[in-house]
């Protein structure tokens, strides 16, 4: 019998992640911000979608056609389920990439994103995506990749060959996989607590297997455990994409564009000597241990112009994602915390505070008189944009035309908020992406929805659900026991919703 998972897991899903990165809509800041040209907005495609959060939602609060495969069927399954309710231009297929890759009714792509699997599929596999990409990729497009990334997977290395050899050679028959990783974790504890060499020339190894036993069990499975699995430095990542005709671009991590918060005075000094950008990459990674590389190629860079650059960046929308008083004026680079600059930050914040879409050429007007300058208030949007608090906006007529798929699949997720927390995300037109929202948050939303107009129904609402499932709330470590605390509990919630996160809500358009 042929083994259709070739060595992927696949007897333990995969999680419920949302991936901002895989948004086409967020490159047009950080390609602005690197001085390139922008794609066309024309058909995306994601390969792995895993649950199909990602691509469902950026398809529902979208103008594009999507197109994705995932090769797991219990998975697709679940992302088709999303896809019919949407009602958005997608079409998602349960083929293993050799399969999905030779298709002949799919479009040429602008957008072709895949996150994390590159590092967990075999070499063949590797090239069957590099000619997808070279084939299908039109001149202009974009490819994001995310990759773990040598020198920061060095010492792990072994310890991931001990935990798989483990899994596999040391497990009972028919032991599942989450028994298989609990014992491989607690094997390699018990050795690195033998004072093994190892761990003494590795002082991080007993903290990340420590780590490790704290983390979603669905996660180490498809992290650490399929057959395949290859952290690569980025020179090899760019032979690999070579002959797509595809060239790094920019990082899609947005801190990453700000070197004051990566790299010292002497590392910025040694960096510019490096005439070679693919060399200056992996120099770059081992200045800061890089462990996983989030990544923009494109097919034909092109240079936009100083005044063209200027003038775009201007034109560019965002809008303040979390509550003013709740924005910390921290930021953690690979230095370390760093303390940003109230002078700069703190007028910037109070023009975006009430939530309301902003350019940046109004943002400059607003804070001309302040002295910071139109330089500061970029790289102060690229990391508020990289730290999650601010987001970019697409423009109104597919804000309106999204809107009513979005509100489709808002409604089915918050539904099934009623006997799940898996899906932690709304859609918003407004940002054309997924919105953090918790489950005791969309039920909240879910009573509203339903004309309960005051927050203690909202409460009472959501009591009612839990009871019915027998279900209590945690709170510091504790259930809760009577209703009456559940029911305190849950009013509490509902007043720090109503009152920070509602009118932030609904100047995304999720409601």
């Amino acid at each position: 019998m042929t083994d259709w998972t070739s060595g992927y897991v696949a007897d333990i899903d995969y999680t419920y992640g949302y991936y901002p990165e895989l948004n086409p809509l967020r490159l047009r800041l950080a390609f602005l911000h690197s001085g390139l040209r922008l794609p066309e907005e024309g058909a995306a495609c994601e390969l792995g979608f895993g649950q199909g959060v990602s691509v469902n939602m950026h398809a529902a609060a979208s103008m594009r056609e999507w197109v994705g495969t995932d090769f797991n069927p219990a998975q697709a399954g679940f992302a088709r389920e999303i896809s019919e309710v949407s009602g958005a231009n997608i079409r998602l297929f349960d083929e293993a990439f050799e399969d999905f890759c030779c298709r002949s009714d799919l479009p040429n792509f602008d957008f072709i994103g895949l996150h994390g699997i590159w590092s967990w599929i075999s070499d063949a596999n590797r090239a069957v995506i590099v000619d997808f990409v070279k084939r299908k990729l039109k001149v202009g497009g974009v490819l994001y990749i995310s990759y773990n990334t040598l020198p920061g997977w060095a010492a792990t290395v072994p310890l991931r060959h001990l935990l798989t050899e483990h899994a596999e050679v040391m497990a009972a028959p028919g032991r599942g996989i989450v028994s298989r990783i609990d014992a491989a974790l607690d094997f390699t504890e018990k050795l690195l607590n033998t004072n093994a060499a190892f761990g003494r020339d590795n002082p991080g190894a007993v903290e990340r297997i420590k780590g490790m036993k704290e983390q979603n069990r669905s996660y180490l499975a498809h992290e650490y455990f399929n057959r395949d699995w290859l952290p690569m430095h980025f020179a090899d990542m760019a032979n690999w994409l070579a002959p797509a005709k595809v060239e790094y671009a920019c990082s899609a991590n947005f801190l990453d564009h700000v070197p004051e918060i990566n790299l010292s005075v002497e590392q910025k000094s040694f960096l510019a000597e490096i005439p070679d950008p693919h060399f200056r990459e992996t120099v770059r990674d081992f200045m800061v241990n890089q462990q996983f590389r989030k990544d923009y190629w494109v097919k034909g860079a092109r240079k936009l112009t100083t005044l063209e650059r200027s003038e775009a960046l201007r034109q560019q929308k965002i809008i303040l994602l979390t509550p003013r008083t709740k924005v910390s004026l921290k930021v953690n680079g690979s230095l370390g915390e760093a303390t940003l600059n109230e002078l700069v930050y703190d007028p910037i914040l109070d023009h975006l505070a009430h939530h309301k879409v902003s350019s940046l050429a109004q943002i400059e007007q607003a804070v001309k008189g302040k002295g910071v300058t139109f330089g500061q208030i970029l790289q102060a949007v690229m990391i508020l944009t990289g730290a999650g608090h601010v987001a970019p906006v697409q423009d109104e007529v597919a804000i309106g035309k999204a809107r009513k798929h979005t509100d489709r699949l808002n409604t089915y997720l918050m539904d099934k908020a009623r006997s799940s927390n898996d899906i932690a995300f709304l859609a918003s037109p407004l940002i054309g992406a997924g919105f953090e929202i918790g489950r005791f948050e969309q039920l909240f939303l879910l009573a509203l929805s339903q004309g309960r107009k005051q927050p203690d129904d909202w409460a009472n609402f959501v009591w009612t659900i839990l009871h019915g499932q027998n279900q209590k709330i945690l709170k510091e470590g504790k259930t809760l026991q009577s209703p009456e605390e559940n029911l305190a509990e849950l009013k509490e919630l509902v007043s720090v919703f109503a009152e920070k996160k509602l009118p932030i809500v609904k100047a995304l358009h999720i409601v």
